[in-house]
């Protein structure tokens, strides 16, 4: 569909949220969006329901003595909560029920909303981490599975739907929206709108993906728009940092609603004032949070159009510090009201996304709820999902992966000499860590010429490559890098956003050849080469990105390996694996390292820079 016919096309038609905002809160519609977003409400449900909310027959659980967080009037009010099959009968104090519970005074908010993360990222299995991050009140994800997706198309999509079907936790999906990222990928997959068509009906995808090939929208690419269309009566993810101003509302005008890539609050309160949602991140790499929240603050900028998301938070940091929770906590100690906080983290979501039962506490919603100890601290006492109490001693379910996503790297060993890199320039341009962001720095460096680089000659630079491993050809990038600090040796990974190809780090060529062929030989994973030898390795043979084997042995293995990251130079305030991870994505700002070698992402998307 060419852009002019889109354009008509969206703009001739209700927008989808408004639709769902005119049907019945307990979906006596036949509307196709009700039976997406939540269990139909026929008249006979409803009938037994009503009786509960009309005190005629007692519910099957009754929360006794609670202090209720009200979202949309902002009121904090003393009432029980009634629930009836898994729903919200009513709040009040004159319920009875099968069973009783007395939150003696305990406040109760509305379940969390991740509103965008990437499951692979956390490399346990999806339900694992969905598991354990709902124990900390997140009871939805809205998840985006293109880092499956880049690696095995369809049937990386099919393993993510399959392992969240039983989750203690409502998810959804997102279908990845670039597969590849950019023209200038080198990935295991494609997945065109064509592809995309199976799912558009599937009762857990609510729309389309981070689109984050943002010249192929401005530009009103044919194979953009091909998506967009498909997807013009659902929800439309965004991944737009750093747009001007005109390219920025050219991006909104193509239907797309929200955006995680905020690093500051003046920019995103200019997409704010574009219509476009801001999701604040808060993950394990990236740290938007204080910064846009404090800008709200002196601004008094309307919260509406904000929520929180996580984009990728590993289960460590997790158990350490809490999930969606942490954000609003963290926000709260900022100084934001508290109720504010927790309507970003709940119904705000819950709207944009037109999941009509959740979000809130009142009738006729889901009963996902958290039973907090403090409302600033985010102390969490107890949560509930579909009105059952979430137990910290539960079986975890994990289903078994299909043999073909175990062996996903296709690439023959290498050697050292696969590392070359002449320095040809009188300025040579080098890939800068900024800490605790996902975003580099573009400097120059007048290195000695050369016909391979070596870093153990050049204090404080290393060598950087990125290893083509889906299909095996043979492709090598090479780069030189700063702010990464390793002394002595190697790490690798085949967690390497998007295309994940390997992507390896080191400060001799034997070192980066020796990783690479560590994670060629288990299938993929993390690991790290000290002193002329593999000090340690964690395997990820679930696509090169996650492991079955369980948290504890995924975090034995991952602690031991910054420990001593750490001790042989990476600073304290860069995560050796995950900051690795993200040099490889090509529309992050401002250079990145391929396969097809040193890449510069501008406002025009990226390209490859001679060296």
């Amino acid at each position: 569909m060419h852009l002019k016919n889109f354009l008509i096309c969206r703009f001739s038609l209700v927008h989808p949220h408004r639709i769902t905002h005119r049907i019945a809160g307990f979906g006596l519609s036949e509307g196709r969006i009700i039976g997406r977003k939540g269990e139909k409400m026929n008249v006979q449900r409803y009938r037994k329901i009503a009786r509960v909310t009309l005190g005629r027959s007692p519910a099957d659980l009754v929360l006794k003595n609670g202090r209720i967080l009200n979202v949309f009037s902002g009121e904090i009010l003393p009432a029980s909560i009634a629930i009836k099959d898994g729903l919200i009968a009513g709040t009040g104090e004159d319920f009875f029920g099968k069973e009783e519970r007395d939150l003696e005074g305990r406040f109760v908010v509305p379940g969390f909303i991740d509103a965008h993360l990437h499951l692979e990222s956390t490399m346990v299995s999806p339900n694992e981490l969905v598991s354990t991050a709902a124990r900390f009140g997140t009871t939805c994800f809205i998840v985006d599975p293109h880092e499956a997706a880049n690696v095995s198309g369809a049937d990386g999509i099919n393993y993510i739907l399959n392992q969240t079907s039983h989750s203690p936790a409502n998810v959804y999906v997102m279908l990845p929206s670039c597969v590849p990222a950019t023209k200038l990928d080198d990935n295991g997959a494609e997945f065109s709108a064509e592809e995309m068509r199976q799912y558009v009906h599937h009762p857990r995808v609510l729309g389309l993906g981070e689109v984050m090939d943002n010249p192929s929208v401005i530009s009103g690419d044919k194979a953009m728009f091909a998506k967009l269309c498909l997807f013009e009566k659902m929800m439309i993810d965004g991944h737009a940092p750093f747009l001007p101003e005109r390219e920025l509302s050219a991006y909104a005008l193509a239907g797309i609603r929200s955006d995680h890539e905020a690093t500051s609050f003046d920019y995103a309160r200019e997409e704010i004032r574009r219509g476009i949602h801001v999701h604040i991140r808060e993950g394990s790499a990236a740290h938007n949070l204080r910064a846009i929240v404090e800008g709200i603050l002196e601004s008094g900028c309307n919260t509406e159009n904000f929520s929180f998301c996580t984009d990728d938070k590993h289960i460590e940091d997790i158990l350490r510090e809490g999930h969606i929770s942490y954000n609003i906590r963290l926000a709260i100690s900022l100084g934001l009201d508290p109720v504010k906080a927790y309507q970003m983290a709940s119904i705000n979501t819950a709207r944009l996304y037109g999941l009509r039962q959740l979000g809130a506490i009142a009738p006729g919603y889901q009963a996902d709820l958290v039973v907090l100890d403090s409302l600033e601290e985010v102390s969490v006492s107890s949560v509930y999902f579909k009105g059952e109490l979430l137990r910290s001693d539960a079986e975890l379910r994990i289903r078994s992966c299909p043999v073909s996503l175990r062996h996903s790297v296709h690439l023959d060993p290498v050697s050292p000499k696969s590392f070359l890199l002449p320095i040809r320039l009188d300025e040579t341009p080098v890939i800068t860590l900024n800490p605790g962001e996902i975003t580099t720095t573009e400097e120059s460096a007048a290195l000695e010429k050369c016909r391979n680089f070596q870093p153990e000659l050049c204090p404080g630079y290393l060598k950087i490559a990125s290893v083509e491993r889906h299909k095996n050809s043979g492709k090598i990038g090479c780069a030189v890098a700063k702010g990464y600090g390793l002394c002595g040796g190697a790490v690798a990974s085949s967690v390497s956003h998007d295309s994940h190809n390997i992507l390896v780090i080191g400060d001799s060529d034997e070192a980066m050849a020796m990783a690479v062929n560590e994670l060629i030989r288990v299938q993929g994973g993390y690991t790290l080469v000290y002193n002329g030898a593999v000090y340690d390795t964690l395997p990820l043979p679930i696509m090169g990105l996650m492991s079955d084997e369980g948290y504890e042995e995924v975090d034995r293995h991952l602690q031991h390996m910054k420990k001593k990251a750490h001790e042989m130079g990476v600073p304290e305030g860069v995560d050796p694996f995950i900051t690795l991870s993200f040099l490889s994505l090509p529309v992050i700002p401002e250079l990145r390292i391929t396969p097809r070698g040193l890449c510069q992402v501008g406002e025009n998307g990226p390209k490859l820079l001679k060296l």
